[in-house]
């Protein structure tokens, strides 16, 4: 009886071991994919260890997709264009669920958004609008709770187009 129940066990704990482990490894996979207007021949390829690797920028805010204020962590959008050379004034974001939004440029040193990998200390899953999403910092800049700026929020971003 006991190892039936032990049995049992382990076998409901065995996704959520697997899903540590595929956590673990997914940082090593590209997730973001930057074309267009850079400097290299060919799109820019990163993972979420490469951008963890560049300045890292934290931003605490509350958002309409979360309870309470967050603590988000990743990469600052204007630091990321400066790493790939990219020149021009709108850069297009594409969502895992096709689901895209025009930013532009100005936005990444005027608003200073970021490129979260980052939830709370948490790397950001797919399920929880992950692996990477665009936060505004809201709270500091109250102007920007508006439809305008919330629709720039692409969550479960795969690639960006420079224009």
């Amino acid at each position: 009886m006991v190892l039936r129940n032990f049995t049992a066990l382990l076998f409901f704990l065995m996704p959520f071991c697997m899903m540590s482990a595929a956590t673990s490894q997914d940082i090593d996979k590209v997730a973001l994919t930057i074309s267009g207007n850079i400097e290299a021949a060919a799109p820019a390829e990163f993972s979420i260890r490469a951008l963890e690797a560049l300045p890292r920028t934290t931003i605490v805010t509350a958002t309409p997709w979360h309870d309470g204020k967050v603590t988000f962590e990743g990469v600052l959008l204007s630091d990321l264009m400066a790493q790939v050379g990219g020149k021009g004034t709108r850069a297009e974001f594409f969502a895992l669920n096709d689901y895209r939004a025009v930013i532009p440029v100005a936005d990444f040193k005027a608003s200073k958004p970021i490129l979260a990998y980052k939830v709370n200390g948490d790397y950001i899953s797919i399920r929880k609008k992950g692996p990477l999403f665009v936060i505004y910092p809201y709270d500091q800049y109250p102007e920007m709770k508006t439809e305008i700026f919330y629709s720039r929020s692409v969550w479960q971003v795969r690639s960006i187009v420079i224009e």
